[in-house]
């Protein structure tokens, strides 16, 4: 059961949040290169910690900013395939996901440095090669995190925050005993000639970088933070901040106890080695245990990340949807933690902490990179959605300079490093037109923005966006699903739009949780939610599977049902929604959202509500004015036609000119949209009386979205819940997304089809009541 995108209660404070960003990142890093990082700059990579640190603050910013516009599972990689498209998407998510898995076979490898201090664990021969003790320990431990997080754990949150306050505590004393501690001649010359000078800097930068790589974790809490326009940035910055300074404090008291050469030779647990010369047996037990809980707690941290960006490629069409795939008992991505542990332990065998650590630094700067440059499009684009809480102070400069940072920390890695990068780039290029470009689905705001203003872009440009774009193929229909009652009826009108459209049906179960309810209790209820999500979407499964229409499904458990439609619309990228019609209210009757929220919000797709018991498309009524709602039901009733054999009745209502130019206007429309052979009626009249009394001659009619305001539709109601009061037949509402307003919204003037209102494109959907499928 899928969860992401629930309406969570904002628990988290100020210092929650930080905790949650120290806990990350107080992880194995510090306890495993400081001897990597003396051998690449001698005392100077106590600078290099100082530089990632603010390398990571530009993107830390962005992130920021992102996180309170749109708190999406996927974190980083949502991001970049929102804004920049699938094919930077593709990259992104395997760079995310391989990154990961680097990064955790170099935690394990630390964590078996750490173990074999007071455990004796023989090398292991396996033909021509050669496994270590601490690579015996890591193949181990991370065998037991991925059973860990196969089967699944609950309650992990308070583990966690106990593990960051015993770290932070000995890496405290640590510091402060080490203070007193430090011989100044052991730090000079500080930028050794032996080691390169301080051009050593930036590659050692490079090299340690992956300590800084769980800043980012805050962004999936955005939901929950207090104030998260104040508090989510604070707590990036904050966290990122006071990490940086306890890494350069705990270098320079490293390096400053004993000479850097000596450093070097304690090779892994070198911090564990001068505790123990500053404490003797004490020091070295508690920065063993210290370096154990850390590198135990980056891993398993980062083994749970990894399924969450699988989830978040498979429902974008990055990668297949079988990885994301849940256990039927223990509910786990179980597909996705399994490849990821191939990964890992393929990575383990490599053995080379140096060459993981970059592998997981290249990775994920080609993220940050990419997601520097998301944050310039969505702020050029003026994407309406695109609404943050915080936005990122001097702006084009800080996201630019931390694209450009995080792209040019690169080209100070080894030659093999800087090539491998490039391969990796290469390959998510391959990936994408060899596989998703044929089943993502979305195009990327980027590209979005440059088909609307194609006409005053160069050709090329556009050219290029087309050819980069998806495959038009790959459409989706979404259907909200919960009354078995009506699930049939809107699953039969879903199924054959999907079949004539050559789409993907998406069935998603809303359950929804009652705002006295705890979400908590949603959760611990999830065994029968399955259940009855189950039972559910066997029958999709089986009516899907009678039209021959490939069908996913989902579960949510959301507070409001009606609005987490739309927003499952928007993340799913979804071309058209089928909804139920709900209970009935007249102020808010009109159009297909609620009332007020009109006020803000636009439509993610064209929607149909479908009011019916049951599917009877065999004679139906197709009142039109010539909108762009009409060229929607126009599209809906063919369907019908070619999959049921409907008979289809065209019905004009002029309100100025004569009956010929009407019967004109019809015979022209009907032609343009695949109608010509259909019966067709020009009546002038009352709207109202003629479209009831020609819609009891029939078993469905389509209807279009009204361009009345909300004031008006207050005061007035609007034809649609005048129809719907009289008329027993089907309805199916349909509504195409308009820009409007906040004016035009209240009033309805402006719209591009507001006079045709009471001629045809006559109604939308019901506005403040829940849909059928969600009561």
């Amino acid at each position: 059961m899928t969860t992401d995108g629930e309406d969570l209660s904002k628990d988290l404070g100020l210092l929650s949040a930080l905790t949650i960003g120290i806990g990350v990142m107080i992880g194995a890093g510090i306890f495993v290169l400081p001897a990597a990082a003396a051998e690449s700059a001698g005392p100077a990579a106590a600078a290099a910690f100082v530089v990632g640190g603010i390398i990571a603050a530009f993107t830390a910013l962005s992130i920021s900013e992102l996180g309170t516009a749109m708190p999406k599972a996927g974190g980083g990689y949502y991001y970049i395939n929102d804004a920049l498209g699938p094919l930077f998407g593709s990259i992104a998510g395997w760079g995310n996901w391989l990154g990961l898995a680097a990064a955790v076979a170099f935690y394990l490898i630390g964590l078996g440095s750490y173990a074999t201090i007071f455990v004796s664990v023989p090398s292991v021969e396996l033909g021509v090669l050669t496994l270590t003790p601490s690579q015996v320990v890591a193949l181990l431990a991370g065998l037991f995190f991925l059973t860990v997080n196969y089967i699944g754990t609950k309650e992990t949150g308070s583990i966690q925050i106990i593990i960051v306050l015993v770290l932070l505590g000995i890496i405290g004393v640590f510091t402060v005993v080490g203070t007193t501690r430090v011989d100044p001649s052991n730090l000079r010359p500080f930028a050794p000639a032996a080691t390169g000078g301080w051009s050593a800097v930036f590659p050692a930068t490079a090299l340690v970088f992956v300590t800084y790589l769980g800043f980012a974790e805050i962004n999936t809490a955005a939901e929950e933070i207090k104030n998260p326009g104040r508090n989510l940035p604070l707590a990036v910055i904050g966290s990122l901040v006071s990490v940086t300074i306890l890494y350069a404090l705990v270098m320079v008291v490293v390096m400053g106890v004993v000479p850097y050469t000596d450093v070097i030779d304690f090779g892994d647990v070198a911090v564990a080695r001068v505790s123990e010369l500053m404490l003797g047996p004490i020091g070295l037990a508690a920065l063993t245990f210290a370096g154990l809980l850390a590198t135990a707690s980056s891993a398993n941290a980062s083994i749970l990340a990894s399924s969450r960006i699988n989830f978040a490629m498979g429902r974008d069409g990055i990668i297949t949807t079988k990885l994301n795939a849940v256990h039927p008992r223990f509910a786990t991505p179980y597909r996705s933690i399994a490849l990821t542990g191939g990964l890992i332990f393929i990575f383990i065998f490599i053995g080379d902490i140096k060459v993981l650590a970059k592998a997981g630094s290249v990775l994920h700067l080609i993220v940050y990179g990419l997601l520097n440059l998301a944050l310039i499009v969505y702020r050029e684009s003026d994407t309406k959605a695109y609404d943050p809480d915080f936005t990122t102070p001097g702006y084009p400069f800080v996201p630019l300079l931390g694209a450009v940072f995080s792209f040019g920390l690169i080209a100070f890695m080894a030659t093999i490093e800087i090539l491998l990068s490039l391969a990796f780039v290469v390959f998510g290029i391959i990936w994408y037109f060899g596989y998703a470009r044929n089943t993502a689905k979305k195009k990327g705001v980027l590209s979005q923005h440059i088909e609307d203003r194609k006409a005053e872009l160069p050709k090329t440009v556009v050219s290029t966006a087309s050819a980069l774009n998806p495959n038009e193929s790959n459409r989706q229909v979404f259907v909200p699903l919960a009354n078995p009652a009506k699930q049939e009826a809107l699953l039969d009108l879903g199924c054959t739009i999907a079949k004539r459209r050559e789409a993907t049906l998406v069935a998603a179960h809303i359950v929804q949780i009652p705002d006295q309810v705890p979400m908590a209790a949603g959760e611990d209820a999830a065994e029968m939610i399955d259940q009855d999500s189950e039972e559910l979407f066997a029958r999709a499964r089986e009516q899907a599977e009678s039209y021959g229409v490939d069908i996913e499904t989902t579960t949510v458990v959301s507070r409001g049902s009606f609005d987490k439609i739309f927003d499952l619309a928007r993340e799913y990228d979804v071309d058209l929604a089928v909804i139920g019609w709900g209970a009935e209210n007249r102020f808010s009757s009109g159009r297909s959202q609620r009332g007020l929220r009109q006020l803000w919000d636009e439509l993610p797709c064209d929607v149909l509500v479908f009011r019916a018991d049951t599917f009877d498309p065999a004679q139906i009524l197709l009142p039109t004015a010539g909108g762009p709602d009409s060229e929607v039901g126009a599209e809906i009733a063919w369907y019908l036609r070619e999959q049921h054999d409907a008979e289809i009745r065209l019905l004009h209502i002029p309100e100025d000119g004569t009956q010929e130019e009407g019967e004109q206007f019809l015979t022209s429309w009907a032609a343009e949209h695949g109608l010509a052979e259909t019966e067709q009626l020009v009546e002038s009249g009352n709207p109202e009386e003629i479209i009831k009394r020609e819609s009891r001659q029939s078993t469905m009619t389509i209807l279009g979205a009204t361009g009345k305001g909300i004031l008006s539709r207050a005061l007035s109601g609007s034809i649609v819940w005048k129809i719907a009061s009289d008329v027993d037949t089907s309805i199916v509402l349909v509504e195409r997304p308009r820009d409007r307003s906040l004016v035009e919204r209240l009033l309805g003037w402006g719209s591009n089809d507001s006079a045709k209102d009471d001629r045809g494109d006559t109604t939308g959907a019901p506005g403040d009541e829940s849909p059928d499928d969600t009561d």
